[in-house]
């Protein structure tokens, strides 16, 4: 198995199907999914079972990868949240590609916005201007989107569980550390739900951004959960590339 796409999960199953037809369209085929689910109380898992992917006991988003990706037997190890979509056919393909030319051990994509206002759009790319100017001195990866060799993974100890908040950009400037090529990849952007920004407000939630971004330059990574955070909701399906 080439690759293995590991999804956490809870009560996704509104937004699940969507990404799991998108990865079921994908032109690259050597590939497993592995849905982690935190106790989802709708139908989310027999939603993964009947797309053939396999369920294992997940957890918040940190603790939800390494459970899927301790069950993964790909040398690439994909990470995606449920409310977003592979928005090309070769979309896999393509990353795989672009990750071994530029010989990446971990990895992410730049983003866009949608269902959402020209003020969304212009903030997500406020952060592919950020994410790429900070590339190779303070790497960013979203969670939502994250590519890794298994080998980088494991070496890292994957995903820290102590780290509650942010464990994402936590996880790249660690592989980074350990001397693991990072990079952003530009052939493809992928779409992002803008139901986090919904429930919480563009404000609050760019101030909280913004505040974890100056607690891990100064403080290091979040022991406590600073805010409040909710896994999992509702999303609309979002369009192609």
């Amino acid at each position: 198995m080439n690759v293995s796409i590991v999804i956490p999960t809870k009560n996704e199953e509104k937004n699940l199907p969507n990404l799991l037809r998108s990865i079921r369209g994908q032109s690259f085929r050597d590939y497993e999914i592995i849905v982690a689910d935190a106790k989802s109380s709708d139908a989310t898992r027999q939603i993964a079972a009947s797309f053939g992917a396999r369920v294992v006991e997940g957890g918040m988003p940190g603790p939800g990868r390494n459970r899927g990706a301790e069950a993964a037997e790909g040398d690439v190890l994909m990470f995606f949240d449920a409310d977003v979509i592979l928005p090309h056919a070769s979309f896999v393909e393509d990353c795989m590609h672009e990750m071994a030319t530029k010989k990446f051990d971990v990895t992410t994509c730049r983003v866009f916005a949608y269902q959402g206002s020209m003020i969304d759009q212009a903030m997500h790319e406020a952060y592919n201007v950020y994410t790429l100017a900070t590339e190779k001195v303070l790497p960013h990866a979203a969670g939502f989107c994250m590519f890794a060799t298994r080998d980088a993974h494991r070496a890292i100890g994957g995903f820290d569980e102590e780290v509650v908040f942010a464990e994402d950009h936590d996880y790249v400037r660690r592989a980074k550390k350990a001397g693991f090529a990072f990079g952003i990849l530009r052939k493809h952007k992928i779409p992002v739900s803008v139901r986090r920004l919904d429930k919480e407000g563009r404000a609050l939630l760019t101030a909280k951004y913004l505040y974890s971004e100056l607690h891990m330059l100064t403080r290091g990574p979040f022991k406590k959960m600073p805010f409040t955070y909710e896994m999992g909701g509702d999303a609309p399906t979002p369009p192609k590339e």
